[in-house]
C-alpha cells in the first residue's frame, strides 16, 4: 500500500444547498483522473463516511484519482432536506462541477453505493463522464425510468444474497439495457459486502485502470 492520499473538508456550493465534502488526493505522482462517489439512502443512516463508499472512494485513488465524497443535502454538516432523489441529483452534479472546476481537463468519473447508485446513474445522463461504478444501485423507484442510458464504460457491482437490493432486479435492469454495463457479482456478497471490501476494491481498481483514459 502506498502513502495515504492528502484529506479534506471542502464545502460545495450546489444550486441551492451548500455541501460538506470530503476530497482525497493521492500524496504523490500526477493524477490519472478524477471521481465523484455518492454515498446511500439519507434516511437509513447513508453518510459520505459508509464503509462501501470509502471503499470505492479508496480504489480510485489507488489508481492515482482525486476523489470527492460529500454528504447529500439533510446529511452531515449538509444544507436543506431529503427530497427523494431529485435534489440529490443536483447535489451530485453541484459535486461533479466542484472537483472539475479544481482539476481541469481531467477525465472524470462517477460512482455510487445503493441510493447514491442509481444518483450517480442519472448524474451520468446529464454530464460527460469517463466511467461509471453503480454498487448494488437501488435502481427501483429512483432509475427505473430511464428515457436514456450511460454510454461511457460502466461497472455495476451485486452481491448474489444482497438483502436490500435483489440481484434479480439487478440483472433484469441491466438486461433492459442496450448499453449492456459490466456485471460482477460477488458470490455470498450482502448489501454491504461484510468479509468482501477487499474484493469490490479489487473489481474497482480493475476497472478502472482498464477503462481510464489516461492509461
Amino acid at each position: 500500500m502506498g502513502a495515504p492520499p492528502i484529506s479534506q473538508l471542502v464545502t460545495v456550493d450546489g444550486s441551492d444547498a451548500s455541501l460538506e465534502g470530503l476530497l482525497e488526493t493521492p500524496s504523490a505522482g500526477e493524477l490519472s483522473g478524477i471521481a465523484v462517489v455518492c454515498h446511500p439512502h439519507p434516511l437509513h443512516g447513508g453518510t459520505m463516511t459508509n464503509k462501501v463508499a470509502h471503499t470505492v472512494a479508496r480504489a480510485f485513488v489507488a489508481e492515482q484519482a482525486c476523489v470527492l465524497r460529500f454528504n447529500f443535502r439533510g446529511v452531515g454538516n449538509s444544507a436543506g432536506e431529503f427530497d427523494h432523489g431529485n435534489g440529490e441529483l443536483r447535489d451530485a452534479l453541484a459535486a461533479l462541477a466542484y472537483v472539475s472546476a479544481r482539476h481541469p481537463g481531467q477525465p472524470v468519473w462517477l460512482a455510487g453505493f445503493s441510493f447514491g447508485g442509481a444518483v450517480a446513474i442519472r448524474a451520468a445522463l446529464q454530464c460527460d463522464v469517463a466511467g461509471l461504478v453503480s454498487v448494488a444501485p437501488a435502481v427501483s423507484g429512483y432509475a427505473d425510468s430511464l428515457t436514456a442510458e450511460p454510454t461511457c464504460p460502466w461497472l455495476i457491482v451485486q452481491g448474489d444474497q444482497d438483502e436490500l437490493v435483489d440481484i434479480d432486479e439487478t440483472i433484469k435492469f441491466v438486461n433492459h439495457l442496450q448499453a449492456r454495463p459490466s456485471l460482477a457479482v460477488i458470490q455470498g456478497g450482502e448489501h454491504f459486502f461484510h468479509g468482501r471490501l477487499v474484493e469490490l476494491r479489487n473489481l474497482v481498481q480493475d476497472f478502472y485502470r482498464e477503462n481510464s483514459t489516461s492509461a
